[in-house]
């Protein structure tokens, strides 16, 4: 019998992630749903991968703490097993301001969570996926942003840049363990209706935003959770190093 398919989302408990981990039950894997405050819209997500038939664990990390991240993966070591999916989905923006008048402790907080979690769990997970180390292989899906490439001027640069390391990890990480067993490839989404919005204080932000896409309306959760999807299945087998843009044409 082949062992279960096991996959990681980070930042699981709304939006993006929330939509990935009941897109990856649906399709036969078993879900770590990650928080780090929430854990009832954590345990809410979880019930739902369970009723898709699937074991589901809900993880509680700061994605930034190493230590936290350490204890995470080997939660789920415990919990479900050797780890075969990782998809790194926590972030975090800020309030719209312009680049001189944001603060040290602003930049830090974004990096370490959009940059320096990311690294952390795909070290983790890399230990465990490459054949290097053992495992049996994986894929990885690092949330990127349209961000990345537009510069979010007088917005959120400094989230800009953050998504702009994410790439250049992903490219280069993609290729380093590419003959590994482990593809790494980005999904870089345009503006998505979900809550993350009202953290930069503008709740309806995304569908003011609407008349700047071609498509005219912003992105569904869910329909960025296609992409993650079919970049961590057999289907994506011959992509590594790659990013996706998933943004109405923007």
């Amino acid at each position: 019998m082949p062992e279960p398919r096991i996959a990681l989302v980070t930042g699981a408990g709304r939006g993006i992630g929330a939509a990935t981990a009941r897109t990856l039950a649906r399709r036969g894997y078993d879900v770590a749903v990650n928080c780090v405050r929430d854990t009832a819209a954590a345990e809410r997500v979880a019930a739902d991968v369970q009723a898709l038939g699937r074991r589901a664990l809900v993880v509680r990390a700061d994605v930034a703490d190493e230590v936290a991240v350490r204890s995470m993966f080997e939660a789920i070591d415990r919990g479900l097993g050797r780890l075969s999916a990782l998809v790194n989905n926590a972030g975090i923006v800020d309030r719209k301001a312009r680049f001189d008048e944001m603060s040290v402790v602003r930049w830090r907080r974004m990096f370490d969570i959009n940059v320096l979690g990311a690294l952390l769990c795909t070290r983790a997970a890399v230990r465990r996926m490459s054949t290097r180390h053992g495992g049996a292989g994986g894929a990885i899906v690092n949330l990127s942003s349209v961000a990345a490439r537009l510069g979010a001027p007088a917005m959120y640069v400094d989230y800009a840049a953050s998504k702009g390391a994410i790439e250049s990890f992903t490219v280069g990480l993609g290729r380093e363990l590419a003959d590994e067993g482990v593809r790494v490839n980005a999904v870089s989404p345009g503006i998505v209706d979900t809550e993350i919005h009202a953290d930069s204080g503008d709740a309806e932000r995304a569908h003011k935003s609407a008349p700047l896409i071609p498509m005219q309306r912003p992105g569904a959760a869910q329909e960025i959770a296609e992409a993650i999807a079919w970049l961590l299945s057999d289907e994506a087998s011959y992509a590594t190093g790659t990013v996706l843009t998933v943004s109405g044409g923007r």
